[in-house]
């Protein structure tokens, strides 16, 4: 399978699996993914996550994501969007980081300063490529 977009591989990956209940997803590894999934993490939308590295019959990294569910066991994630496809990239300033539901969600940014979410962006004043939103 090509893989021409590994983020909106990444964000299907994690809404099939919260779609299907599972406890974890496994997702190959891209740098900007772990930074990805770094961010979930630091947000508290998912509980952990590890890189499991190569073995056989799998030649590249891993990224296992440990998803995070409310006592009635619901998703805490509720919806993930990939903002910048690379047909059509998304770019913003500090002054114009997307609120995510109000600031409820968060925005995951690439900026020169590396990946951050849009409240990090918008302290730091640096802009970027809004890659996608979480909520």
């Amino acid at each position: 399978m090509s893989m021409t977009d590994p983020v909106a591989d990444l964000l299907t990956r994690i809404r099939n699996a919260i779609a299907a209940s599972h406890e974890s997803a496994a997702i190959p590894a891209s740098k900007l993914g772990k930074e990805i999934v770094r961010i979930l993490k630091e947000q508290g939308y998912i509980d952990a996550f590890e890189i499991v590295p190569p073995e056989a019959g799998r030649p590249r990294e891993q990224i296992r994501v440990r998803l995070r569910y409310t006592e009635s066991r619901e998703s805490v994630i509720s919806g993930l969007r990939r903002v910048s496809r690379p047909g059509q990239r998304t770019y913003v300033d500090a002054r114009h980081i997307p609120k995510v539901l109000g600031g409820m969600g968060t925005a995951i940014i690439s900026t020169s300063h590396g990946v951050m979410t849009g409240h990090d962006a918008r302290k730091a004043g640096v802009g970027g490529e809004v890659v996608a939103e979480v909520w």
